[in-house]
C-alpha cells in the first residue's frame, strides 16, 4: 500500500512539471497523510489540465459520509476497473499525484526502519490516482477527494512490502488522463533500477 508520501516541493515547481497554469497555495509537507488536502492535477473542462486541493481517501458520491474514505486511500491495480467505489473514477476521473517520494516501512513491530523511495531521475514525479466528488447531503458542501493507485512490487520494493504505488513517467501523463485512452498497461511495476531508496 501506500500510506505516506513526501511532497516538498512549492506550488511553482508543480505548475511548471505538470503544466498547469495555478496551483492552489499549501504548504509543503515531507509526510502528507490520508485525510490531509494534498494537491492532485486532473484534466481541465478545456482540454488542459488543472491543479486543485483533495481530500486523500476516495469518497465516491454515494457513501454516506467522508468516513468512508479512510478505507481508500489506495486502489488496486488488479480490481480498480470492478469494485464499486472505484469503478466510475477508473473510467471517468483519473488524476496524477505529485510527489517527490513516498515511504515504506520494513522490519519488526518497535524496531521498524522508515525507507524513501524516490525516483533517480526525477525530482518530482506523479502517481496514479483517482478522483472523486462528494456532496454533504445536509449542508451541500462538496469534498474533491482521491486515491493511489497500487500495483504488485517491484523486486526493488519486495524486501519492504508486496504492493507500491503506479509511478507514472512523464510520457504516460496524458494517456493516464485520457479517459478513453486504454490505461490498464500502465497498471504496472516500474523499472527496480529506476528507483532509489535511502532510509527516512
Amino acid at each position: 500500500m501506500c500510506g505516506r508520501y513526501d511532497l516538498s516541493d512549492n506550488p511553482a515547481a508543480i505548475r511548471a512539471k505538470f503544466q498547469v497554469p495555478a496551483v492552489p497555495d499549501f504548504a509543503p509537507n515531507a509526510d502528507w497523510r490520508p485525510t490531509q488536502q494534498a494537491p492532485i492535477v486532473r484534466s481541465a473542462a478545456d482540454g488542459g489540465r488543472e491543479c486543485l486541493l483533495a481530500r486523500w481517501g476516495l469518497v465516491p458520491g454515494w457513501a454516506p459520509d467522508l468516513k468512508f474514505g479512510n478505507r481508500c486511500i489506495n486502489a488496486r491495480a488488479e480490481t480498480v476497473a470492478s469494485l464499486p467505489a472505484f469503478r466510475q473514477a477508473f473510467r471517468r476521473r483519473r488524476c496524477l499525484v505529485p510527489v517527490n517520494a513516498f515511504y515504506e516501512w520494513s522490519g519488526e513491530k518497535g524496531q521498524r526502519l522508515k525507507w524513501r523511495i524516490a525516483l533517480r531521475d526525477e525530482p518530482l514525479f506523479a502517481l496514479a490516482g483517482l478522483w472523486e466528488w462528494w456532496q454533504d447531503r445536509d449542508s451541500g458542501q462538496g469534498v474533491p477527494s482521491f486515491t493511489i493507485v497500487t500495483c504488485a512490487a517491484s523486486a526493488a520494493i519486495v524486501p519492504l512490502h508486496d504492493r507500491m504505488p503506479v509511478i507514472l513517467r512523464e510520457a504516460d501523463y496524458a494517456r493516464w488522463l485520457d479517459v478513453a485512452a486504454d490505461a490498464q498497461p500502465l497498471l504496472a511495476p516500474i523499472d527496480p533500477d529506476a528507483l532509489l531508496i535511502t532510509r527516512a
